[in-house]
């Protein structure tokens, strides 16, 4: 097997074409260069410079040997950061409901600005998928709006949004009857908000079903179009309301009973925490 100290002051020893620049960068003596050289001849057994007075060529098996060992003196610098754990360095997978994920992707973007390093992996999906890409542990960090009832999962109840009910912005006060002419633009998280909140706020409210339905975008940030244009009326979580442009479009309407939504962060129970997700998770409460 080749001596792997050797190889490096032979390739060090080519890229600086000079004895005493080697030395110095290598921290070695001239002579210590030329023995590691003459050892690495001995062990291939073949010349690998041409030596002329003060100065030097490689020879064909130099060459060689200089170009094929560059992938594997890089294959060795990348095991040695295997085992490091950078707190601003390497990907960060990262998964969340649209509405956290409105309020929390851009935020860890401009982390992302600052140490380039890091690599925000975002995706947006509904708590199933959360769930279902922790167990298989494709995901380093997830946010839910459940607690997942997996053994792997640890979830930590970190946040509450709150439920709104968003009209057309012309709509003032709306009752049941008001409701009902609307209809409901739905969304995949629609049934499960709209159960919440109107359950809560109308004694008419059976089931969402009873409602019309004049819409459905699986888009966090289309689900207001339809309303912004008069076509019906949704509820949606705080972030993804907060989140719209035409905010002068729609009317968030005040309700006696507040429904909040309560936000999980979960991690897998049996895998540490590199530093790098600490840091994303650090960030990410910053802003919660």
């Amino acid at each position: 097997m080749i001596n792997v100290v050797w190889l490096k002051t032979f390739c060090t020893l080519v890229e600086l074409g000079h004895f005493t620049r080697t030395a110095e960068r290598l921290h070695m003596t001239q002579s210590g260069v030329s023995q590691h050289v003459r050892k690495l001849e001995q062990q291939l057994g073949a010349e690998l410079l041409v030596r002329e007075a003060k100065r030097f060529h490689l020879s064909d098996a130099g060459e060689r040997l200089y170009r094929e060992s560059q992938s594997v003196l890089q294959s060795l610098v990348d095991l040695q950061q295997v085992a490091e754990d950078s707190a601003y360095e390497g990907r960060v997978r990262v998964m969340s409901p649209g509405s956290v994920g409105l309020k929390l992707y851009p935020k860890l973007l401009q982390l992302q600005q600052r140490y380039p390093g890091l690599v925000i992996d975002y995706r947006f999906a509904p708590n199933a998928e959360v769930e279902k890409a922790m167990q298989a542990s494709t995901l380093d960090v997830g946010f839910m709006t459940a607690r997942s009832t997996l053994a792997d999962i640890a979830c930590t109840e970190v946040a509450t949004e709150a439920l709104q009910l968003v009209t057309p912005a012309h709509i003032e006060q709306p009752d049941w009857a008001t409701l009902q002419a609307l209809g409901f633009i739905d969304h995949p998280d629609g049934s499960h908000h709209a159960n919440l909140l109107l359950s809560a706020n109308y004694p008419e409210f059976q089931h969402i079903k009873w409602l019309e339905h004049k819409g459905f975008s699986n888009q966090i940030g289309m689900i207001l179009e339809p309303v912004s244009m008069g076509l019906g009326f949704t509820v949606l979580p705080e972030h993804a309301v907060e989140a719209f442009a035409e905010v002068e479009k729609i009317r968030v309407q005040p309700l006696p009973t507040p429904v909040n939504e309560t936000l999980y962060l979960c991690v897998h129970r049996h895998r540490s925490l590199a530093r790098r997700m600490q840091t994303v998770i650090d960030e990410a409460m910053s802003w919660l």
